[in-house]
């Protein structure tokens, strides 16, 4: 492993005892612009190698490769069922992550210089978060050096974004959900072929996944360059019983970033299997000079300008259902006189079905621009909203959504509401929402809650690992 050492964060006129440095992993520096496309024979030929690979890593070929080199050797016929059982562990522990694949061709890795140039490779959960994160280190990137080649290579199918934010290169794969019928082996190869050529064409010094989970068919795909730095974004703020990430995984990387979150985190994985790690503040996309005001908000929404707006953004949910939280809240919601309702929606998401005179829908991207706006949110306390919250001084009634997979939303929100700058809904019930929003619509209350923010606030991550990676291209 490489040794660790600081560098310091970019210098954004303001000063906070959370900003820590981050730690550098030593790399040289490389300035090749010009892509030197690969030639059509040498991609075919790496495609038969990729494939040649994957045989000899498959279950049925070692299965195989056991029982035939023992009949071959007839006094090892007696060893063939221990043989098989202990190949059998061995590809239980290779699917499972916790060891390596036997065979790693690393002919397949070019020759050619690495260029001035990063791939970002967000995958796409319930909403766009991975996605998010990386185009704010990204659109960072081009401001520092706008030679600097950033290209996207992802799940999501909200391409046009990349577009509106910046001028970036992407390549979408659809996610396996959106194919009918497939396995996971099919899926894992198409990402592991296209990936591969993604990073012949355009031979990147550095490669950053953005995910929970990295795919077999990514790894297989960088495992192969030694040359490519390697790193892996991997937000933490996990819940305690939730499944561990497969060891082998970690391994993978040259390095693991972990932007910090409310609480204080475990990084004895990273630590344990690899010691080059990351640590930065929390990422947001936008600074608050990217947001609108309240006035032009207003005026494009339609919404009196001495009206109490609030923002609305819990994810699934039928309006029109007086039982569902949506439906409970709106109705609480349109209780108060003076309130107008802003629903969210999400650009990957249903559309809602509403008709009201004072309800609103956004569907934008991305909608933390308008937080100027609201007087006060009620959203789910997914890392995003809650940091964007914070950070553009927005009083909200956090709804954690407690079905998660691994993320914690519970344990986050509960540190702001424990700072006096948050209020969090565990059990959310009818009586429950109307007189926490009543509370909200207090003035008073309000401002006592931004007051309270201040000492949460933190600098952008994002700026911090723009710096980090321009530095070390």
């Amino acid at each position: 492993m490489s040794e660790k050492s600081k560098i310091e964060p970019p210098d954004t006129g303001k000063e906070n005892e959370n900003n820590d440095d981050l730690t550098r992993v030593q790399k040289n520096k490389k300035d090749f612009s010009k892509i030197n496309l690969p030639s059509r024979e040498s991609m075919e030929i790496k495609k038969y190698k990729r494939e040649l690979r994957r045989t000899r890593n498959s279950a049925s070929f070692r299965i195989g490769n056991t029982i035939i080199s023992r009949l071959m050797k007839p006094w090892k016929i007696i060893t063939i069922p221990f043989a098989l059982i202990g190949l059998s562990w061995r590809l239980v522990g290779e699917r499972l992550g916790k060891i390596k694949a036997p065979y790693t061709d690393y002919s397949l890795d070019t020759n050619l210089e690495k260029r001035k140039a990063v791939v970002f490779f967000p995958t796409n959960g319930v909403g766009f978060g991975h996605f998010t994160r990386l185009l704010a280190i990204g659109t960072r990137i081009k401001k520092l050096d706008p030679t600097i080649e950033v290209i996207f290579f992802t799940t999501m199918p909200t391409l046009h974004i990349l577009k509106e934010q910046g001028k970036f290169i992407a390549y979408h794969i659809p996610g396996k959900k959106s194919f009918d019928e497939i396995d996971p082996k099919s899926w894992n190869t198409i990402i592991e072929e296209m990936l591969s050529n993604v990073l012949d064409i355009h031979q990147p010094s550095m490669f950053v996944f953005d995910g929970t989970y990295p795919y077999r068919g990514m790894l297989n795909s960088i495992n192969t360059r030694k040359k490519l730095n390697k790193m892996w974004l991997r937000r933490r703020t996990f819940k305690k019983n939730s499944m561990d990430t497969p060891i082998e995984t970690i391994n993978c990387f040259d390095s693991i970033i972990s932007p910090k979150d409310s609480l204080e985190q475990d990084f004895s994985d990273e630590e344990k299997y690899n010691s080059n790690l990351i640590s930065c503040n929390p990422i947001i996309l936008l600074d608050k000079e990217h947001l609108e005001s309240r006035k032009n908000v207003l005026l494009k929404l339609g919404i009196p300008f001495d009206s109490t707006v609030v923002y609305v953004q819990l994810g699934a949910g039928n309006i029109n259902d007086i039982n569902s939280e949506l439906g409970m809240t709106i109705d609480a919601l349109s209780n108060h006189e003076n309130v107008f309702i802003v629903l969210g929606e999400s650009m990957i998401g249903k559309r809602l079905n509403v008709n009201s005179e004072k309800i609103r829908i956004i569907r934008d991207y991305p909608n933390s621009r308008f937080f100027n706006a609201f007087d006060f949110a009620i959203m789910a306390a997914g890392y995003n909203s809650y940091h964007e919250a914070i950070n553009f001084n927005l009083p909200t009634i956090f709804y954690p959504n407690l079905n998660t997979g691994k993320d914690d939303q519970l344990a986050r929100a509960k540190i702001a509401e424990m700072a006096g700058a948050m209020v969090v809904i565990k059990d959310r019930t009818p009586n429950k929402i109307a007189a926490t929003i009543e509370r909200m619509c207090d003035l008073k209350v309000r401002k006592r809650m931004i007051k309270n923010m201040k000492n949460l606030q933190t600098n952008n991550g994002a700026d911090q690992l723009a710096k980090y990676i321009v530095d070390n291209l």
